[in-house]
């Protein structure tokens, strides 16, 4: 089964992060005071390397996020329930009205069309309502002293302080997720310097506070990723019986002809496109569900987080953006995700059976979870702690 781990999951390890940090503190200073010299070589002033560093302190929470093998894990199903539900499409269809002017001078300017960006927007950001609540400085600084890939996250961290000795984002606004992105549509800092657009000509590229920027910023990504301007991502397939899967992928593509001798079929009877170029096969959860074949387009959204499920998530909210409905084939389970909505609603119904969970906010956490597993045992289910449509329609019976 595809599987897409999750990284929100915090163990009792959290509650010493504050004595971690303290002892760790003084090793801390040490490394970003060596990290100096390579930070000018990398254009950082030591003016703005003392001024931005100094009394840093470390997030050691960052390290638990880099180093964690999660126990549990989300189906392609529960991955795709959270991120494309009625709630967000018919979010990003309101905003793909309210920012439609510079949505068409996005397009004429890149090429790539307004709901594949506004898509984007609603996975990386919920359309700038989630940005992330690290300090980037201190979360690189952090990955740039301890764990691993500390060479990848200097990097980071050297562009991070470009980034506030140029002037484009204030220090106290730089702020994200634990591994350095930010921002509307959540960019590294290395590809903010490279690909970050000032679409509105104010003098600065701000993805926190400006979402014309955002927005063409991400238009900008996608075509220096090679994105073809009016052709499609791909499209949902039906394989014939017995069709042998095995080998193939989003890399391994083939003429439209081959998959058409081969007995693939659009799930709605129209012929596949024969101007879209060569096509991957995707079957993210086996050969009993959805299949789709993949063009170009999908590797450009692809590159953005280099993750199949998250390509496919962007893939198929800008199709809903577009009018189109669910995937036809379902997904092989028979304890199908949930929305967000509903996560809520599971959320509200554990509250009301005692449990303490913290927030209704939709995330399913670990608290949440544990408590879902207790209510699992009492109704008989296996105890896996998931939230599915399963144990929302038994807490719903009360």
């Amino acid at each position: 089964m595809f599987v897409l781990k999750l990284t929100l999951r915090l163990t009792l390890a959290t509650l010493a992060l504050p004595a971690l940090a303290q002892t760790t503190s003084p090793e801390f200073a040490r490394c970003l005071d060596g990290l100096q010299g390579d930070a000018s070589k990398a254009g950082v002033t030591s003016s703005t390397y003392q001024k931005l560093t100094q009394g840093l302190t470390p997030d050691m929470s960052v390290i638990e996020k880099l180093d964690y093998q999660p126990e549990f894990r989300s189906a392609i199903w529960d991955y795709l329930s959270g991120l494309v539900d009625e709630e967000r499409v018919q979010e990003g269809q309101a905003m793909l009205v309210r920012h439609a002017e510079t949505l068409k001078q996005v397009e004429q300017r890149f090429g790539v069309d307004p709901a594949t960006v506004v898509a984007v927007w609603g996975v990386e950001s919920n359309f700038g309502q989630t940005f992330g609540k690290y300090p980037l400085l201190q979360s690189l600084g952090t990955l740039s002293c301890f764990g691993r890939r500390q060479d990848y996250f200097r990097t980071e961290l050297y562009a991070a302080l470009r980034i506030l000795q140029k002037g484009d984002i204030a220090p106290e606004r730089l702020v994200g997720s634990w591994a350095g992105a930010f921002g509307h549509t959540q960019f590294m800092p290395s590809t903010f310097e490279r690909l970050a657009v000032d679409f509105d000509g104010d003098g600065r590229a701000d993805l926190m506070d400006n979402a014309s920027d955002a927005l063409a910023s991400t238009a900008n990504f996608l075509k220096k990723a090679g994105w073809r301007t009016g052709q499609p991502w791909g499209l949902e397939v039906r394989l014939p019986t017995g069709f042998n899967a095995a080998g193939e992928g989003r890399r391994s593509k083939r003429s439209i002809n081959e998959w058409k001798a081969r007995g693939v079929q659009s799930v709605d009877g129209s012929p596949l496109p024969d101007d879209a170029g060569q096509a991957g096969l995707l079957t993210p959860a086996g050969p009993n569900g959805p299949a789709f074949l993949v063009f170009r387009n999908f590797d450009a959204i692809y590159s953005y987080n280099a993750a199949e499920s998250y390509g496919l998530a962007i893939a198929h909210l800008s199709d809903r953006l577009r009018g189109a409905g669910p995937f036809v084939t379902p997904w092989p389970t028979d304890d199908p995700g949930i929305s967000r909505v509903e996560r809520r609603e599971l959320q509200g119904l554990l509250i009301l059976r005692g449990h303490d969970i913290g927030e209704v906010d939709g995330m399913l956490g670990e608290r949440s979870r544990a408590a879902i597993k207790i209510e699992q045992e009492q109704a008989g289910h296996e105890a896996t702690g998931r939230g599915g449509l399963k144990i929302l329609n038994t807490l719903r019976g009360g």
